[in-house]
């Protein structure tokens, strides 16, 4: 019961189709798995820089508002 050579050549060549096409999956997962750790990375750091910017407003709003109690202060002192 063993196979003819036409029989074990067609089984070769699925097992080689087989073997390429798990080959190819696995590359173009890897290529979609980086192009997806990339994109996050990115919007990551996009996020970071609008939290900088939004900490800076925040400082800058708070700078705004202790100088304006210390004016008050000044204001309310002199008028009395």
């Amino acid at each position: 019961m063993y196979l003819s050579q036409t029989e074990e050549l067609i089984a070769l060549l699925l097992c080689a189709g087989i073997l390429i096409s798990f080959v190819v999956k696995t590359i173009q997962d890897i290529k979609t798995t980086i192009a997806e750790e990339k994109e996050k990375a990115a919007q990551k750091k996009e996020e970071e820089e609008k939290v900088k910017q939004l900490i800076k407003y925040l400082d800058t709003k708070n700078e705004l508002i202790q100088t304006y109690l210390k004016t008050k202060d000044q204001i309310d002192k002199k008028s009395k």
